[in-house]
């Protein structure tokens, strides 16, 4: 990945993110756009709900009418981005795009501070490999880069409970 790449993100309508991202996806393949847009995500994160009795693991974005892209900003990539059928801005004053700081990319769970850290996202689900929860699986609702820690969501007596781990004390479950 180029080291000029940097995370900008796109406003759509509403209910149209994924779409977006198809849309994207396909121009670039299109156009032979691999080596300038690397990335396009739509952040989602699993819910539990319960309808009628019963448990139902249910998708949101994170993000509603947003979708994030890791790309190399100049006149042809903003060109095409700015004119996929679906979105309306790129985030910044006025038509100005301006990238997500290192903290916020960090805070949003797109990746951690340093290579030698456990690469965690949002929504990732997890097991936990060490302390009182040992064995235990969930999914991760918020990630604290600077303390190294995680917000794991766990089933505990039958009610999700937020527990706060190291990156150390967990492992992406595949």
């Amino acid at each position: 990945m180029d080291e000029s790449a940097k995370w900008f993100v796109v406003h759509t309508y509403s209910g149209y993110e994924n779409k977006v991202k198809a849309n994207i996806e396909k121009i670039i393949e299109n156009r032979r756009m691999q080596d300038q847009i690397f990335e396009i995500r739509v952040p989602i994160q699993n819910f539990v709900e319960i309808r009628n009795g019963q448990r139902k693991t249910v998708q949101r974005k994170l993000y509603p009418g947003y979708v994030l892209i890791n790309m190399i900003m100049n006149d042809n990539t903003w060109y095409v981005v700015r004119n996929t059928r679906g979105v309306t801005s790129f985030v910044g004053p006025g038509s100005k795009p301006v990238p997500l700081t290192e903290k916020e990319i960090v805070n949003m769970g797109i990746k951690p501070p340093n290579e030698d850290d456990v690469r965690v996202m949002i929504g990732d689900n997890v097991r936990i490999i060490t302390g009182p929860f040992e064995g235990s699986i969930g999914l991760i609702s918020e990630v604290n880069a600077n303390k190294h820690t995680v917000i794991v969501r766990l089933s505990v007596f039958g009610r999700e409970t937020p527990v706060e781990l190291n990156f150390t004390q967990i492992q992406v479950v595949e």
